[in-house]
């Protein structure tokens, strides 16, 4: 699965200026959390300090409900550490369970390890796995996994001295869809990503929650100030603020309900997603795209499911609308 987001090959063929598209591509909450305006000066100009550090790391624990014996690592968005994984993890096969987002397989295929995608977590793993990545809620198809099943499934791998991860990406957009709240005596590895649940992508932030050894190792391998003072700062504010976290959830959870309603109606069939995005089914799925990029709106399609597409959320009733009557014509046109 390719990554959502950029908009160049769209506007190479279709034309138009950024401002001109709704880009519903990306899974990236359009309501941003507000950026503070009393930050002060020093965050744009000193150093990432220590301190604002560890007031970061202390919010990510408490946010994310981290056991008491994993570890924290802030870095500069989940894509770095999910690159460098391979350097650090044991050798052997690595499962993918999938479908799933496409990232996690490019960078061990090009770590030179052998890949085996399996399409449950509810399996016994092959001894000659030492790795496994589960992403939870399921991108694209918002699938959440039983921490029991996690749990397992971690263990099994701990014991032959390897690793389960897990991808949240999308968690917290869904209250209680985190395992980490589950994993107290399990040693696995979760990401999580900032950008998408606050909308603020090009901060570049993410978090890994690791047993400590790895943990350590992960900080070093990011070296010093690895997360800007402006992320430190602003992370720090957001994760803090759990009476946005819970309106937002709820905002969410609306604006994903209706936009259901209304692109069943329009011939899309549901069957999957998360709050900040869904996936639709439709004859050819290539052509809708087609047709809506002809209207200036990007969405995203899969090589590997030709009746697949999928559509983040468009930001209010106008973006809405701006989507029905595009998608009005698209169902004729296809």
């Amino acid at each position: 699965m390719k990554h959502g987001g950029d908009l160049g090959a769209a506007m190479a063929r279709h034309g138009g200026i950024l401002t001109d598209w709704l880009d519903l591509s990306t899974g990236i909450n359009p309501h941003a959390y507000p950026v503070p305006d009393d930050l002060g000066a020093h965050v744009w100009t000193a150093l990432p300090s220590a301190s604002a550090l560890e007031r970061l790391l202390s919010a990510a624990r408490g946010a994310y409900q981290v056991p008491a014996e994993l570890d924290l690592v802030a870095a500069p968005g989940t894509q770095s550490l999910i690159s460098l994984l391979p350097r650090f993890l044991p050798d052997g096969e690595v499962a993918i369970i999938g479908p799933t987002y496409g990232s996690h397989a490019d960078v061990w295929r090009r770590a030179g390890r052998v890949l085996r995608e399996v399409t449950s977590p509810n399996i016994d793993i092959d001894p000659t796995i030492r790795v496994a990545v589960l992403v939870n809620p399921n991108n694209p198809d918002g699938r959440l996994a039983d921490p029991k099943t996690v749990r397992h499934l971690a263990s099994t791998l701990a014991a032959r001295g390897g690793l389960l991860i897990v991808d949240e990406a999308f968690a917290d957009c869904i209250p209680g869809a985190s395992v980490l709240p589950h994993l107290q005596g399990t040693p696995a590895l979760v990401l999580r990503s900032f950008g998408k649940f606050y909308g603020l992508a090009g901060l570049r932030l993410g978090f890994a929650a690791a047993p400590p050894r790895l943990a350590n190792t992960l900080t070093l391998a990011l070296e010093s100030w690895a997360v800007s003072g402006p992320a430190l700062a602003i992370g720090a504010r957001a994760l803090e603020d759990t009476e946005w976290q819970r309106a937002m959830q709820a905002r969410l959870a609306d604006e994903a309900a209706e936009m259901t309603v209304s692109l069943q109606m329009r011939g899309l069939g549901i069957f999957g997603g998360t709050p900040l995005f869904l996936l639709a089914g439709t004859r050819d799925a290539a052509r809708v795209q087609e047709a809506l990029a002809r209207q200036r709106i990007w969405t995203r399609i899969f090589d590997y499911a030709p009746s697949w597409i999928r559509l983040g959320l468009p930001g209010g009733a106008d973006g809405l609308a701006r989507l029905e009557h595009a998608l009005d014509h698209a169902m004729t046109e296809t």
